[in-house]
């Protein structure tokens, strides 16, 4: 099967990655530690703007914002995800079977990742919103600031959005899910 991705150089988008399987794997402080390394390693070769995130037990939403000559947002998501990979022990790693053991994949992420480029400033913030409003949707927390792993805390922090940020209904994101 083909895939088409949109690569713009310079512009901003949402993904959602998922773990193989749904499985927990951003379940534990240290796997979180790794995560954060991986994405500091790659930052530091390709650089790019994290403009929001949030890290659930068994996915992930992001928006990124690439450089103005660049539109390769594959290659860092793909090295992110091996980063990864190398940092959990051999014996944590799920046992992998079929197709995967065949081309010596490792069964941690799902293989695809779901990617759209933000179209404009409401399309922007919208998914933003999203991000924050996750944890709530999924039944972790009651409020989006009780999630610890969220970009809420640094847009808090920078006063766009107030502490007690959670009157946007989940209805209004339906067309966002992706999940």
């Amino acid at each position: 099967m083909q895939y088409r991705r949109d690569y713009t150089k310079g512009a901003s988008y949402f993904f959602t990655l998922a773990t193989f399987l749904r499985k927990p794997l951003f379940n534990q402080p240290e796997k979180i530690a790794n995560l954060r390394r991986a994405f500091s390693e790659e930052m530091a070769r390709r650089p790019f703007y994290i403009d929001a995130i949030v890290i659930m037990p068994d996915h992930i939403h992001a928006i990124w914002t690439l450089p103005l000559n660049d539109a390769d947002y594959s290659i860092r998501w793909r090295n992110i995800k091996r980063s990864f990979t190398l940092a959990v022990p051999e014996d944590q790693r799920p046992k992998v079977f079929g197709s995967r053991q065949h081309k010596q994949e490792q069964a941690i992420w799902q293989r695809r990742f779901w990617e759209h480029r933000l179209r404009d400033e409401k399309d922007f913030n919208q998914h933003i919103d999203y991000i924050h409003y996750n944890p709530v949707k999924h039944g972790k927390v009651a409020r989006p600031v009780d999630w610890q792993y969220s970009s809420i805390h640094r847009y808090i922090r920078n006063k766009i959005i107030s502490s007690n940020w959670v009157n946007t209904p989940i209805s209004s994101f339906d067309s966002i899910g992706h999940e």
